[in-house]
């Protein structure tokens, strides 16, 4: 794989105008075809499987039009302190407010609360119900514009007026301002890291192309596929951020490679052999997590994941292809003026692939040998943090690991008290007009007024099928935990009902969740009894039914994710050790992160500090999204990080000697690949949507935990304390498994030293000192040394 990778470099960065040509062309055809492309379907939101689920589709089938309604939304009055919403100023001045709306605009109707009798019991709220053509998402601003007009005209006349429901559903965000801010940050990262506005503008162009052809393609294609336009949200997060690292790993190794003497083009080749190796495995490990939440159940995660799995591809194709080019224009103008002065070679490499002399070589990588180097626990040559911290590590593997399990594991306390659910209006800040009107219809009605469950009782084929539906009523009346239960509601079959029950709880509350099981428990006896089948719905059990789906299917999910990712990276690291520390690693920094988001958006803690106003339970997607996510991006770091210190170590090293060399040359990309990665999901943070707010958090804490404390601290701990057998295969592994030379020794001549025996005898394609094939220069013969 590094020689295909090698020459792969050197094709695109001698023939750089065509490939940049080429690009430029896809993106804008990509882009055309965006445009005339037809408009994606509808959001839709469904979980095959489940009760809740089940009762939709029969209420569809059974109630033409009634699951597919547009837009609705509710006005809620409030009366002034002391007065009755019911008292005749109050009442004229709701009533002319609905009389505005009603006709307006995409409004189908207009249901006042008196109508209604949608009045507290207390008479001091009521609420109007308006109905629009259009779905959630799809409503014109003039007409919401509208709404908020008639509302504050209720409130020029002395009277508390909220709007809450659908109609005021946004459509998707596109994260604008926030892509922007991870972008400022992520520039200030790069030319921090590598001193050269060239160098770092390079990363943020490629990822802008990579990220724009990917959500080109998912726009062209969303009509075909049934993409909706949410679905490019992920895309759109984990483009960015893995199209600006992957092109830092490419841009730095070619830096060094032109600090050690090479000319551009062969340093683009190498850049591209070794790098380039670590980002084709880093990426199919991000696309195996993404691809994975296929088989959690949910539709839409599925093809988010697809979709975000697609762009990152499209990344690594990028890096491999579009990087080199660029570099070709930019040549050794990637280096300070101070670095570029002394990187020019005193004369051309000249074996096949440009290699240096093997003492240069050695000189480079920083291992001279146990002799003339000094040992890990010493200063040595061209000393950098990265080198200094890998020393203090190798001086102290027991207090480092010990610690950081400890800290992580202490960190993950509060996951232990994590509860699921979907957030909605409760969630919102409480400056926002869905909030307050929700608080509202809680004071006056009750919290369950929020989520109020739907019964679907379905009597085809009982004796009686009025009397069996009556008697479901009652028995569910019974229950404790409910506030009221309406009067069965038939369809024009006379086969099903619909019964209306509103908890004494809130939607996201422990007790309600205890009611819909226990509704649940006795529909067995119900239908025995009556011949009826009971089935519990509506957008609180369907939150319930989504959290235990996702519960359930996380175990497994890992299970796939994580024993595909440990295979693949047997084969990279040719170790078994290596990988299952890479595994353990990985879930002690996503149940940190969890026990972050638990403190925060669950317990409260330093809530204030990042802008959430009212805490809850965590989003049900939330922990299955951040393992599908955290564990390709957590793999990035320790491919690449891993990648060049086995590279030391197959290249002769001593295995502390070779973590010494692997952080002196990755650990500083690594830290400034984790702080853009930071940089783009903390913009997040500052959006008002509380699901998009957590999962910003979620992973920002999740790759801070996993790159600056598992790789950076337990990874080289534990490979100081296993030495030679963090190595270890298996010789009958040994011989079953591919050896794609992900660390570019093929990219090395003369060959490395022996661990043991005698030089072997030149022979073959090594020892031909004939320059035949070769592909470096003309006339320049390959040259083999014995010592």
């Amino acid at each position: 794989m590094a020689t295909f990778l090698y020459r792969l470099g050197r094709w695109s960065f001698l023939r750089r105008r065509l490939v940049t040509l080429l690009w430029v062309a896809l993106l804008a055809a990509v882009g055309v075809l965006a445009t005339k492309a037809p408009a994606a379907p509808d959001d839709g939101f469904s979980m095959p499987g489940t009760e809740a689920q089940k009762a939709f589709d029969l209420m569809d089938e059974r109630f033409p039009g009634a699951a597919a309604e547009g837009a609705s939304a509710r006005v809620v009055f409030v009366a002034p302190s002391g007065q009755k919403i019911t008292a005749a100023p109050n009442q004229q001045a709701v009533e002319r407010t609905v009389a505005e709306l009603a006709g307006t605009e995409q409004v189908t109707g207009a249901v006042g609360p008196f109508q209604a009798g949608a009045v507290s019991k207390d008479g001091t709220t009521a609420y109007a119900t308006i109905s629009y053509s259009e779905k959630p998402g799809k409503v014109a601003e003039t007409a919401t514009d509208r709404l908020e007009q008639a509302a504050q005209h209720g409130r020029d006349a002395g009277l508390t007026v909220d709007v809450g429901g659908t109609a005021l559903m946004p459509g998707p965000e596109a994260g604008g301002s926030t892509e922007a801010i991870g972008m400022a940050m992520s520039a200030v990262v790069l030319v921090i890291t590598f001193g050269s506005l060239l160098a770092a503008g390079l990363p943020l162009l490629t990822a802008l192309v990579g990220v724009g052809l990917g959500i080109a393609l998912i726009t062209a294609l969303g009509s075909t596929l049934g993409l909706s336009t949410t679905t490019s949200t992920l895309a759109m997060m984990l483009g960015l951020a893995v199209g600006i690292d992957y092109a830092v790993f490419i841009v730095s190794r070619y830096r060094a490679e032109l600090l050690e003497g090479h000319e551009p083009e062969e340093a683009a080749g190498r850049a591209v052999g070794t790098a380039g190796s670590a980002v084709v495995f880093a990426g199919l490990t991000v696309v195996i997590a993404l691809a994975g939440l296929s088989v959690v159940g949910i539709p839409i995660l599925a093809k988010m994941g697809m979709a975000a799995a697609g762009t990152v591809v499209i990344a690594v194709l990028v890096a491999l292809v579009l990087v080199p080019a660029l570099l070709g224009f930019l040549g050794r103008r990637v280096l300070s003026r101070k670095d570029r002065a002394g990187s020019r070679p005193g004369a051309r490499p000249g074996s096949r692939f440009g290699a240096r002399s093997r003492s240069r070589g050695r000189r480079a990588a920083g291992a001279e040998g146990p002799d003339t180097v000094h040992g890990p626990g010493a200063a040595g040559p061209r000393d950098n943090g990265g080198t200094r911290w890998a020393r203090y590590v190798l001086r102290r593997p027991v207090a480092v690991l010990v610690g950081a399990v400890v800290g992580l594991g202490i960190l993950a306390v509060p996951a232990l008290d994590l509860r699921l659910g979907l957030p909605g209006d409760e969630a919102k800040p409480t400056s926002t007009t869905q909030r307050r009107a929700y608080d509202h219809l809680s004071a006056g009605f009750g919290p369950g007024f929020n989520g109020p469950l739907t019964l679907l009782v379905d009597v085809k084929g009982a004796p009686d099928p009025k009397a069996a539906a009556e008697q479901v009523g009652k028995t569910v009346a019974a229950l404790p935990g409910l506030v009221s239960v309406s009067p069965p509601v038939f369809n024009k079959a006379g086969d099903t009902a619909l019964v209306n029950a509103v908890p004494a709880t809130g939607p996201s509350a422990a007790e309600t969740t205890a009611l819909v099981n226990d509704i649940r428990d006795r529909a067995p006896d119900l239908k025995a009894a009556t011949g009826a089948t009971v089935l519990v719905s509506g957008p609180t059990a369907m939150n319930i039914d989504v959290s235990q789906k996702l519960t359930d299917a996380l175990v497994p999910y890992l299970a796939v994710v994580v024993g595909l990712a440990v295979l693949l990276l047997l084969v990279v690291f040719r170790s078994v050790l290596v990988p299952v520390k890479a595994a353990l690693g990985f879930l002690l920094s996503v149940a940190a992160a969890l026990g972050a988001v638990v403190a925060v958006f669950q317990w409260g803690w330093l809530a204030e500090l990042i802008g959430v106003e009212q805490t809850g339970p965590v989003m049900s997607m939330m922990p299955i999204f951040m393992v599908g996510v955290v564990f390709g991006l957590a793999m990035d770091y320790e491919v690449f990080l891993v990648t060049r210190i086995r590279e030391a170590y197959v290249h002769g090293e001593e295995p502390g000697q070779a973590v010494v060399t692997g952080f002196r040359h990755n650990a500083r990309v690594v830290t400034a690949a984790a702080l853009i990665m930071i940089s783009v999901f903390a913009g997040f943070i500052g959006m008002d949507e509380s699901m998009i707010k957590m999962m910003g958090f979620g992973l920002a804490a999740a790759v801070a935990f996993d790159a600056f404390v598992v790789r950076m601290a337990i990874v080289p701990a534990a490979l100081a304390l296993l030495g030679r057998r963090a190595w270890w295969l298996p010789r009958p592994l040994e011989r079953i498994l591919p050896d794609i030379d992900v660390e570019g020794a093929r990219l090395q001549s003369p060959p490395p030293v022996p661990r043991s025996g005698s030089w072997p005898e030149p022979a073959g394609e090594a020892g031909d000192d004939s320059g035949a094939g070769d592909d470096s220069g003309a006339g320049q013969g390959r040259h083999s040394v014995r010592v």
